[in-house]
């Protein structure tokens, strides 16, 4: 909280208090305050920090400038699967808002699809710039600005690129004051400082243990462990467990190569999570040996020690 004092009195007042969660929707949910004085920062940051957004821990916080400016606009680039292009994406309605402005109107947003073999050229920027503004001067910025974000998405291999919100300031300049970015986990292996940036939580941290395992793991909500060979299997599985009004603790494909070591290791992965009530084993024999699987139950039963939920 000191050091969020401290900051805040180097930048001057007003300035801006925001939680650092990987999640959108902080300013609806009390985690973006403005403060004018150093007791509002004290009290922002004791408010902010620790709280729960979306399930996630606010641990740390950012202090920005505070700015003046006179409307809000969204820009955002991310994949449309249906043209097999990067979009881009703008709206005048930008801020807290632009969910619901997607929801309600979505002609508020517009959309410019951009050919992969071309890019974000100069005219295409501009057009979307003109779009937006009857402005010049902003226009050029804007296209300038959106060729930027282009080429920082295609850079980074990320899947999304996002300000919101772009602000017009008082002296008609374009600033962004808050951004996001998605990255394609398949892409990791060759953005190594972007992978340096991750900070996985308790759960990712029991799947990327899995995936070293050579098991794809992910914790769902429910408290019926499962352990599947194959994905399809799991998906059905995971639906014919709703149907019959349960729902699934997570997903666990343990591959069409599980031998009896792997299948211990599902079991030990699935047994950490202290909501998991009962565990379903559903195996299709044509993929892996069903007595490698069976063998594998009997020795997380025996070395996990004491299994007292029922293992169907």
């Amino acid at each position: 909280i000191d050091e969020v004092v401290e900051a805040s009195e180097k930048l001057k007042f007003p300035c801006v208090v925001k939680a650092q969660v990987l999640t959108g929707g902080r300013g609806k949910a009390g985690g973006v305050k403005l403060v004018k004085s150093a007791d509002e920062a004290r009290e922002a940051a004791k408010n902010i920090l620790g709280m729960d957004i979306k399930g996630y821990r606010v641990e740390k916080v950012l202090v920005a400038e505070g700015i003046q400016f006179h409307s809000e606009i969204y820009v955002g680039l991310t994949i449309d699967r249906n043209s097999k292009s990067v979009v881009l994406m703008t709206s005048k309605a930008g801020g807290m808002e632009i969910e619901e402005v997607a929801k309600e109107t979505p002609e508020a947003i517009l959309k410019l699809p951009i050919e992969a073999d071309l890019g974000m050229t100069p005219f295409l920027a501009r057009k979307m710039g003109f779009q937006l503004f009857d402005n010049y001067n902003l226009v050029i910025q804007a296209a300038d600005l959106f060729q930027k974000l282009y080429k920082i998405m295609m850079e980074t291999d990320a899947s999304l690129v996002e300000i919101n919100p772009l602000v017009i300031t008082s002296d008609e300049k374009i600033m962004a004051l808050d951004g996001k970015m998605n990255f394609d986990d398949n892409a990791l292996f060759r953005q190594p400082e972007i992978e340096k940036l991750n900070e996985p939580d308790a759960d990712e941290l029991k799947e990327l243990e899995a995936k070293s395992k050579g098991l794809s793991y992910i914790r769902l909500d429910g408290n019926i462990g499962f352990m599947v060979n194959g994905a399809g299997l799991a998906m059905a599985t995971m639906d014919m467990i709703k149907m019959s009004g349960g729902a699934p603790a997570n997903f666990l494909d343990v591959g069409g190569t599980a031998d009896a070591k792997r299948v211990e290791q599902a079991f030990r992965i699935i047994m950490k999570d202290p909501n998991v009530k009962a565990i379903l084993v559903n195996i299709f024999g044509g993929i892996v040996r069903c007595d490698r699987v069976a063998q594998g139950i009997v020795d997380a039963y025996k070395n996990i020690g004491s299994i007292e939920i029922p293992i169907i």
